[in-house]
C-alpha cells in the first residue's frame, strides 16, 4: 500500500448527491450554548490542551476544543496513524487515560466543552503492535473485533458514483466495520459510552460518508446520551452517490463548500461576492453546518487556504467568524513540508510559535474575533458594503461591525452602521478607538490587507 496515498485520504473521505430520509435521535444542531466556536488542536498532547484551555481557550472566548483521536492505534511518526485504530483503549501518542480525564476537567474548569475526533468507519491497513501495547492483524483486534466483524469487500473504495462502494469497500486500505451488524453498532457506541464518561462534550465522526447514515443514527441512539452534539465529516462532490444532506438528521455535517470557495474567492475572485454567503450559495442550512478555513486534511491537499497564504489566511478567519452561517472551526497545527509528518515533539505543545506549532486559534486577528462573535450572537447582517471589488464592510445589527480591506492599498472612507454612539476598541489593532457619531457613522482608514472589528463588549482598548 502507498502511504502517500494513506496520508491523503486516510481521514479525508466523504462526497454527495440524493439524500435519503433517515430516522434519527433528537439533533443537537450546532453547538449548543453560547459560544459555538471550536479551536481544533491538531496533535496536540492531551496535557498540553489542558494548560490551553486555561490559559488561552477559556480566555478568549472558545466555546469547545476538538482533540485528535484518543485511541489506541498503529506505531510511527505520521499524523495518519492516528487514524488507524488498534483498540479502543485510551492509549494513543498524545496521552493515557488519565491525562485524557484530567484534560476534560481542566478544559471545563475554563469554561470550554470537549469533542474527541471518533474514527469508527475502519480500524488498520496493517498488521502489528499498537501504541498500548495490543497486537493486531488487519481483520483481527483481539478483544474488539474480528473478520466476521468487517464488510465483505476487501477491496478499495474507487467509485464515488457508487453508493455501495463508497460505504462497504475500504478506504485506502483500512479495514472496513460493518456498521449495519448489531455487535459493531453495540462495541462503538461503547467506545463513544466511554468517552462519555470521561466527560466528553461532543463528536467529530471522521469518514461519515463511508457509513449509511442510518447506521451512524443506530449507533447514536445507543449512547447513554442520544442528543450529544455530533459534527459529520461528508465531503461534497458533484455527482457522487452519497449526498452530506443525508446524514443531517443525525447532527451538524462539515460543509466542505465553505472553506474551498472561500479559497477561490480570496485569491483570484473579489470579497463583494460574499455579501449571500451560505445558503445564498447552495450551501446547507445554516444551524445544521460546520465550516472551517482549513483542516488538517485540506491544508496538506491544498483545496483551501492554510497558514502558508499568509494575509488572505488571516482574513478568511476574519470573515468566517464575523458572519453568521454556520459553527465556525479554526484549525491549530504545525508547519510542514513533509505531507505525512507527525507534529513535533510528539504532540507536546511547550509554547506557542516554537517547534513548529503555529497555535493559529492564538493569532491576536483571530483570537479577537472568538469575542467578536460571542458578542454579536443572534444578530442579522446590516450596513452591508462593497466596493465592488475586494473592500468590504458589515454590520451584525446593534452589536458589532466589521471592515475588510483586501485591496492593495489603503482605504479611508466613512462607514455607515446601526452601533449605539460612542467609544470603541478596534479588536483587530487591539490599540485604535474610534468613534461612532450619533447617526451611527465613522471614518477610518485600513490599510492593504487588514481588517477592523467594533463591538458593543469592547468599548475601550485596555
Amino acid at each position: 500500500m502507498a502511504i502517500r496515498l494513506l496520508a491523503a485520504a486516510v481521514a479525508l473521505a466523504a462526497g454527495a448527491a440524493v439524500a435519503l430520509a433517515v430516522p434519527a435521535p433528537q439533533v443537537a444542531a450546532a453547538p449548543p450554548g453560547d459560544k459555538d466556536v471550536t479551536a481544533v488542536l491538531f496533535e496536540w498532547r492531551f496535557d498540553s490542551i489542558a494548560r490551553e484551555c486555561r490559559e488561552t481557550l477559556g480566555p478568549a472566548g472558545y466555546g469547545y476544543v476538538q482533540v485528535s483521536p484518543p485511541q489506541e492505534h498503529i506505531q510511527g511518526g505520521q499524523w495518519w496513524t492516528s487514524y488507524q485504530p488498534v483498540s479502543y483503549k485510551i492509549a494513543g501518542r498524545l496521552g493515557d487515560r488519565t491525562a485524557f480525564r484530567n484534560m476534560v476537567d481542566a478544559c471545563h474548569g475554563a469554561g470550554v466543552k470537549v469533542v474527541a475526533d471518533a474514527v469508527i468507519n475502519h480500524m488498520t491497513a496493517g498488521s502489528g503492535t499498537g501504541t498500548g501495547g495490543s497486537s493486531y492483524t488487519k481483520y483481527d483486534y483481539p478483544g474488539t473485533y474480528s473478520g466476521f466483524d468487517m464488510d465483505d469487500c476487501r477491496s478499495q473504495v474507487s467509485n464515488y458514483q457508487d453508493r455501495y462502494n463508497v460505504q462497504h469497500c475500504e478506504l485506502v486500505e483500512l479495514a472496513d466495520l460493518d456498521t449495519g451488524e448489531e455487535y459493531v453498532r453495540s462495541r462503538i457506541a461503547a467506545y463513544l459510552n466511554d468517552l462519555l464518561s470521561l466527560g466528553v462534550d461532543g463528536f467529530r465522526i471522521d469518514a461519515a460518508k463511508h457509513m449509511p447514515a442510518a447506521d451512524l443514527a443506530a449507533i447514536k441512539g445507543k449512547l447513554t446520551d442520544p442528543d450529544v452534539y455530533w459534527k459529520q465529516e461528508a465531503i461534497y462532490g458533484a455527482g457522487e452517490a452519497v449526498s452530506p444532506t443525508e446524514y443531517q438528521g443525525t447532527g451538524d455535517v462539515q460543509e466542505f463548500r465553505y472553506a474551498r470557495d472561500l479559497k477561490r474567492v480570496f485569491t483570484s475572485e473579489q470579497l463583494s461576492y460574499l455579501n449571500n454567503y451560505g445558503e445564498g450559495w447552495g450551501y446547507m442550512e445554516s444551524g445544521e453546518s460546520a465550516v472551517f478555513v482549513d483542516n488538517h486534511d485540506t491544508e496538506r491537499g491544498g483545496d483551501t487556504l492554510s497558514y502558508k497564504d499568509g494575509a488572505d489566511y488571516t482574513l478568511g478567519h476574519v470573515f468566517m467568524l464575523a458572519w453568521p452561517y454556520g459553527a465556525p472551526d479554526v484549525h491549530s497545527g504545525y508547519e510542514f513540508s513533509d505531507r505525512d509528518a507527525g507534529p513535533p515533539n510528539g504532540g507536546a505543545v511547550n509554547a506557542c510559535w516554537q517547534d513548529g506549532w503555529k497555535c493559529q486559534h492564538k493569532w491576536p486577528e483571530i483570537a479577537a474575533m472568538v469575542g467578536f462573535r460571542n458578542a454579536v450572537r443572534g444578530t442579522a447582517v446590516t450596513d452591508w458594503w462593497d466596493n465592488g471589488n475586494d473592500a468590504i464592510a458589515f454590520g451584525r445589527g446593534s452589536k458589532g461591525f466589521v471592515a475588510i480591506n483586501h485591496e492593495g492599498g489603503a482605504l479611508t472612507r466613512t462607514y455607515r452602521t446601526s452601533l449605539p454612539a460612542g467609544d470603541y476598541c478596534d479588536v483587530q489593532s487591539r490599540s485604535r478607538t474610534v468613534t461612532v457619531n450619533g447617526s451611527g457613522q465613522f471614518t477610518a482608514t485600513l490599510g492593504a490587507n487588514t481588517a477592523l472589528a467594533l463591538h458593543t463588549g469592547a468599548r475601550a482598548c485596555t
